[in-house]
């Protein structure tokens, strides 16, 4: 029993993936995929941290906004969409509501736009 229990422990972050609709990517890889220009980037972050910067025609919808959902809802669920917030937190809770509204093209930015600026990726202010 313990050596199943183990090998289920294991296998739990690889079952959660492939569960996750989502594409994952890094900086370099997500800056491809905009400069081709056929992709909406959402940043999930607070107006506030979008302020500070942000990548090139992103749309700010705050995760912890109260109309959250509702702003979404207003987007075109079926053209491929990049979200991000900081570190990748809140945008990967955030994959769920978009699967909620039925977005069927989903890219997720792992390290967020931290690792988008760590990268050297061009921010705007």
């Amino acid at each position: 029993m313990k050596a199943l229990l183990t090998t289920l422990l294991l296998l739990l972050p690889t079952l959660m993936l492939a569960a996750d609709p989502a594409k994952h990517v890094k900086a370099d890889e997500a800056s491809k995929i905009i400069a081709d220009g056929k992709v909406a980037v959402i940043d999930v972050r607070t107006p506030d941290e979008f302020k500070d910067g942000h990548i090139q025609g992103a749309k700010n919808i705050d995760i912890m906004g109260n109309d959250f959902e509702a702003q979404l809802g207003k987007l075109d669920k079926t053209q491929p969409t990049l979200v991000h917030c900081q570190a990748g937190g809140r945008s990967t809770r955030a994959l769920k509501v978009f699967e909620k509204l039925g977005f069927t093209n989903l890219i997720h930015l792992d390290e967020g736009f931290g690792g988008w600026e760590a990268a050297g990726k061009p921010v705007v202010k």
